[in-house]
């Protein structure tokens, strides 16, 4: 059964990792400095903040047209994550098209530098793009060998799991043979006293 199991998820895994679009990912970095009227501290928590609203800001921006894609497919495609230790902004883009993740992850980036800038006279800090994404070498996502692989493990897995749980089979029972009841031997007649006889 376990090696049945492997098989099946070998091949569905391979299937899979042939017929999936490949997925490439890029990312841009943006980091919040503060002015001579701020401190590191404000710009730390701007720049938590604006990881928040990146999304807003994209689509309230001009970031999906510089990106040439629907706002929709923007705000689908696009993630930010901020560090508690770094007033920096990270904005990685993913698309089935390697140019349109570097246009989606380095518009979003260039709509927070201008929303930023529109209100550095208020927040005291400036918003400078730190680095541009560029176009990544390969696909994130698997290889068909790699998607067969982990198949593979799955399946080994849920067939052991198979046999850990399926009920095991009922040993025969034995029931010893006990003789039924005997009849009694039939008692024998009684023999009639002799009588006496009187003279």
């Amino acid at each position: 059964m376990v090696p049945v199991a492997v098989l099946a998820g070998a091949l569905a895994g391979g299937t899979y990792g042939m017929l999936r679009t490949p997925q490439y990912s890029a990312t841009s970095y943006v980091v919040v400095v503060p002015t001579e009227k701020s401190d590191p501290a404000a710009a730390l928590g701007f720049a938590t903040a604006y990881g928040r609203v990146a999304a807003q800001v994209a689509l309230i921006g001009d970031a999906a047209v510089w990106a040439g894609v629907p706002a929709r497919t923007l705000q689908e495609s696009v993630q930010t994550a901020t560090s508690p230790d770094a007033p920096m902004i990270s904005v990685t883009a993913t698309s089935d098209r390697a140019s349109n993740a570097v246009n989606m992850a380095n518009g979003v980036a260039r709509a927070l530098v201008v929303n930023g800038s529109q209100l550095q006279g208020s927040t005291k800090v400036r918003v400078l793009q730190f680095s541009r994404a560029v176009e990544p070498s390969g696909p994130v996502t698997p290889s068909a060998g790699l998607s067969a692989l982990v198949g593979g493990c799955a399946g080994g897995l849920l067939g052991g799991l198979g046999l850990l749980i399926r009920p095991k089979p009922r040993r025969g029972e034995f029931h010893a043979n006990v003789p039924g009841p005997t009849s009694a031997p039939p008692q024998s007649q009684a023999q009639p006293l002799p009588q006496s006889e009187t003279v």
